[in-house]
């Protein structure tokens, strides 16, 4: 009698940045498929009702600054569960491709002979615009630099000196813990006064921001509670969000 054995697959999926109905249909349909999903701290929960019942939903996420699944473990788990179970989606936060290690989970998988499909996944920076914070916008930014707030040896990006010469928006990600290091930089360069943006929980019902100049983001984040998840914008863009709001007090009267 013939067993059929499903063909290892692995999808690594972009969760988006939290609200569920910003996934894309292509990652709602391939969920839909799933035999494993292996899901991450920053995926939201109710996408995983997408998936079928039969399916192993397995948590491999990484508190920020906490409790974390070795990447070594999930990498073993995505091996394992590929050859016993045949589709596995591996649901990650935001874009896997932008500080998500998603390609390095995708090289492992080739190594193995196991086929791999990216599905791309907004990501949160976008969402700033829920805020009325575009990233870009004609004569005040012409371009976008995104710096990881944290790298592997816990120091803060050098990139950040670069990104400031320019007329581009600065988008942070992971440094809420480097707060002040980034206001430091800026006031070093004499930029303390650029208008900077810190956003928890993106496109959440619990989204908290607050505004002001980069060299008060340790103070704001304080003063208002906010912490990890957070995306910061560093940049011009964030005072165009006082245009809107002064266009609704007009518009009200």
């Amino acid at each position: 009698m013939n067993v059929d054995i499903a063909t290892p697959e692995l999808f690594v999926l972009g969760a988006g940045p939290g609200d569920p109905e910003l996934l894309t249909v292509k990652g709602y349909k391939v969920l839909q498929q799933a035999d494993v999903v292996l899901y991450d701290n920053l995926a939201n929960k109710e996408l995983l009702d997408i998936a079928p019942e039969r399916a192993d939903k397995i948590y491999v996420g990484k508190q920020p600054y906490g409790q974390y699944t070795p990447q070594e473990s999930i990498l073993e788990m995505i091996k394992h569960f590929c050859f016993t179970k045949g589709k596995v989606v591996r649901l990650k936060g935001g874009d896997p491709f932008i500080f998500g290690r998603g390609f390095e989970e995708i090289i492992y998988a080739r190594q193995l002979g196991i086929k791999t499909h990216f599905i791309p996944g907004i990501t949160s920076m976008q969402a700033c615009g829920l805020e009325d914070i575009p990233l870009t916008h004609r004569a005040v930014s012409e371009g976008i630099w995104v710096v990881t707030g944290t790298k592997k040896d816990g120091t803060l990006s050098a990139d950040l000196r670069l990104a400031m010469q320019s007329n581009a928006t600065v988008v942070v990600y992971m440094g809420v813990k480097q707060l002040a290091s980034i206001a430091d930089t800026y006031i070093d360069e004499g930029r303390g006064d650029t208008p900077a943006a810190i956003i928890q929980h993106a496109s959440l019902k619990q989204q908290k921001s607050v505004s002001g100049l980069v060299k008060d983001l340790p103070a704001m984040a304080e003063e208002h509670g906010l912490t990890y998840p957070a995306i910061i914008i560093i940049g011009y863009v964030v005072e165009l969000k006082d245009i809107l709001n002064r266009e609704d007090h007009e518009g009200a009267h």
